[in-house]
């Protein structure tokens, strides 16, 4: 049924089922299962060599009846229109679980940012901002940093946008530099909302977590920071992986050694021998399993034998719709992407937030208030999981779609 449909279709799957159990009319399922908007431009940009090379880049907005849309932008060759339409349909039902004053967006470009040098980034990177310009700003769309992007590319976007605008904006754009209006504790944000939300489902499992065994598939900035995070807490992180294999030790990784060792792109298990395919070592035993990595890992071929109390999304659809009723039925406490991963668009709206007032907050206080909404955001999500007796993706996709549904009804629009 639902095992074969991409990753717009499912989402749109679940979007409808979500809108149906909450009482909403066809007319709002028709409304919020495609972005109101999306934008596809061409971006010449002169290269090193003095060719120009075309490349194509999207962004879509979801729904703006909450409130300006917000999302990443991804460099990378396998960005769609499809993806980058599905994930702003996933920004926005972050932004909903989470409660901010948001809808969703997405941006991409579709190009290989380690075959390109630094100025022909550069060049990219404004390229794709005065191609966009007329439909994004402070209070219409905020991109941020996604997949092969960061704080650099942030900054070069801001000054192009403000030298369009002739005026200085930096909450135009987050994820940027602490010196041009960056937020403490953005980078590791993402991660830091796994914890949490790891934190909290082992409650819910009666685990304590210094007697809990992590497994991480993907070793890139969200996965990196948590395993860290897990060895400073004092778990036992068993297990972790990239792009060649997998490395699993049941009495524990020595997890500074491999962060230590670990390449700009996350990579390390090339340098030991006898490491574990993808497919083993998803099957490992251990007592949260955390994919943070791609899409499409936990799936009906392999749902049944994983060996996982928890499972924690921290990467874009990692387990599909069929995966997820099997592991559910097996009785698995699934935290889905679009709550586990909510933590780096909490922190963006942070960053927003500072920039409008002009005043800025400590790491502390940054932590604090993250810890509170997504505390409160994993409660939310789980209550209805319980009460509605739907697993905990539908539950937060109910929660997550309910206040942009309300928003477009007092509005008028359905």
């Amino acid at each position: 049924m639902a095992e074969n449909l991409n990753v717009l279709q499912s989402t749109q799957y679940i979007i409808e089922q979500a809108l149906t159990r909450l009482g909403y009319s066809d007319g709002m399922v028709q409304l919020l299962k495609e972005p109101m908007r999306v934008l596809t431009v061409r971006i010449p940009v002169r290269m090193d060599d003095d060719s120009v090379q075309v490349f194509t880049g999207y962004r879509a907005q979801h729904n703006d009846a909450v409130g300006p849309t917000k999302g990443g932008v991804r460099f990378h060759p396998d960005v769609t229109e499809d993806e980058v339409k599905a994930l702003s349909i996933w920004m926005s039902l972050k932004c909903g679980i989470v409660d901010l004053p948001y809808g969703g967006g997405k941006g991409g470009i579709v190009c290989d940012p380690r075959q390109m040098s630094f100025r022909e980034l550069e060049r990219l990177s404004r390229g794709y901002v005065r191609a966009i310009s007329q439909i994004v700003g402070p209070t219409k769309d905020i991109p941020a940093p996604d997949v092969m992007t960061n704080s650099q590319i942030m900054a070069w976007m801001m000054d192009e946008y403000s030298r369009i605008r002739e005026f200085d904006a930096p909450g135009f754009i987050t994820g940027k530099p602490l010196v041009l209006g960056g937020s403490h504790g953005r980078e590791t944000a993402t991660a830091r909302g796994v914890t949490i939300m790891i934190n909290e489902a082992l409650k819910k499992k009666g685990i304590h977590l210094k007697d809990a065994r992590v497994i991480i598939q993907g070793f890139g900035n969200a996965g990196s920071y948590l395993a860290k995070f897990m060895h400073d807490a004092g778990a036992k992180v068993v297990g972790i992986s990239d792009v060649y294999g997998g490395l699993y030790d049941k009495d524990g990784l020595d997890i500074e050694y491999l962060l230590d060792r670990r390449d700009s792109f996350g990579t390390v298990t090339k340098l030991f021998k006898n490491t574990l395919s993808n497919r083993e070592f998803l099957e490992q035993e251990c007592d949260i399993l955390v994919p943070a990595a791609i899409e499409n890992q936990i799936t009906a071929d392999n749902a049944d034998r994983i060996r996982a109390s928890i499972v924690v999304e921290a990467a874009n659809g990692p387990t599909t719709l069929e995966a997820t009723r099997i592991l559910t039925e097996r009785g698995v406490l699934i935290v889905p992407d679009v709550l586990a991963s909510a933590g780096g668009v909490v922190v963006s709206y942070f960053e927003w937030v500072q920039n409008n007032q002009g005043y800025y907050w400590t790491e502390a206080e940054v932590l604090s208030r993250l810890q509170e909404v997504m505390e409160k955001a994993f409660e939310n999500v789980y209550n209805v999981h319980i009460t509605r007796n739907v697993d905990m993706r539908l539950a937060a996709y109910m929660v997550g779609v309910r206040k942009m549904a309300e928003a477009a009804r007092f509005r008028g629009w359905v």
